[in-house]
């Protein structure tokens, strides 16, 4: 990497770090308390001189909820437009199931999709870590969630929140197609 590489990402994490810390509304001092590095490293970081370590380097992506990466690279445009065709979908048992990923732009312990199911179609969901909640809004037909072997039936409009963690699966046992919005906000690893 040469020098001029160095230098871009340094100026990229001075504006980046700047940036989301003013978006968020915090002094220096309050960004420094909360990520728990000295101020002096903010105020550095800022000016472009700084020459984080790796573990502040987490410290701060974490107190500003954002990646590393996001730190590292050069400042997007606040809006964009996302065309359908270019979002992420997996499609499975020969169509009868299609997950659209709804967050084109990482998002540190947060996904969010759009589930497809035809009637008949059965999904099984991923357990995700400890103290991970999940959200599931129904926008268009019915769909069962059965949770650790309990069903529960949602209706169009309805969201069920439940606990992610535990053994679950999506059922299409109506006439129509079945749409849904599943919010997985996940727990950060060691919280428990």
């Amino acid at each position: 990497m040469s020098f001029s590489e160095f230098d871009s990402l340094s100026r990229n994490l001075a504006e980046r770090i700047l940036d989301l810390r003013m978006r968020r509304g915090l002094t220096q001092a309050e960004l420094a308390r909360i990520a728990d590095v000295p101020r002096s490293t903010i105020a550095n970081l800022e000016s472009g001189t700084g020459n984080p370590s790796l573990i502040n380097l987490a410290k701060i992506s974490s107190a500003l909820s954002t990646s590393i990466e996001m730190l590292l690279v050069p400042p997007v445009a606040l809006c964009k437009k996302i065309p359908a065709d270019s979002l992420k979908t997996i499609s499975r048992l020969g169509g009868e199931i299609t997950i659209t990923k709804l967050l084109p732009d990482p998002i540190p312990g947060m996904e969010i999709d759009k589930i497809e199911l035809n009637p008949g179609a059965k999904m099984r969901g991923v357990p995700h870590a400890a103290g991970t909640r999940e959200y599931l809004h129904c926008i268009q037909g019915e769909m069962m969630i059965i949770v650790s072997g309990e069903s529960y039936q949602i209706a169009r409009g309805d969201v069920f929140a439940f606990p992610g963690e535990m053994h679950h699966s999506y059922e299409n046992a109506g006439k129509g197609k079945a749409i849904g919005l599943s919010v997985v906000a996940i727990a950060p690893v060691g919280t428990n």
